[in-house]
């Protein structure tokens, strides 16, 4: 599977983006719904983190505490895409963004299979 991030950018802080996965080359007997969804960032210096997460059909959906009522994930299997909404953003959501896709039906603290190569996300104070 071959994940294919973008709409990152320079926004002030309080402003919104919105960012898309495109999905293609699901293994075989796969499609784009039999994955788990996911998206994390990256900070310089600091560790890769879990930003949320959608169920295989959309749903149900986790998030960090840090992100929960301002970031909304979504999906649209006809598309084979899966967007992040992210809303009131702040300093600390900078970083490159990656979203991820798992095989495991599970949406919890769940390993993942495939990634894709980031989109940076810069907020200004």
């Amino acid at each position: 599977v071959q994940l294919q991030a973008s709409g990152g950018g320079l926004v002030q802080a309080g402003g919104s983006l919105r960012l898309s996965c495109v999905a293609s080359g699901a293994a075989s007997g796969r499609t784009f719904n039999n994955y788990v969804m996911g998206w994390f960032r990256q900070a310089p210096g600091k560790e890769r983190e879990f930003v949320g997460a959608i169920s295989w059909i959309g749903s149900g959906a986790r998030y960090a505490d840090s992100v929960k009522g301002r970031f909304t994930i979504s999906r649209d299997n006809a598309k084979n895409t899966v967007y992040l909404q992210m809303n009131d953003l702040k300093p600390d959501d900078a970083g490159v963004y990656y979203c991820a896709a798992s095989r495991n039906p599970v949406l919890g603290n769940i390993a993942y299979d495939y990634w894709g190569q980031g989109t940076q996300v810069t907020v200004s104070s």
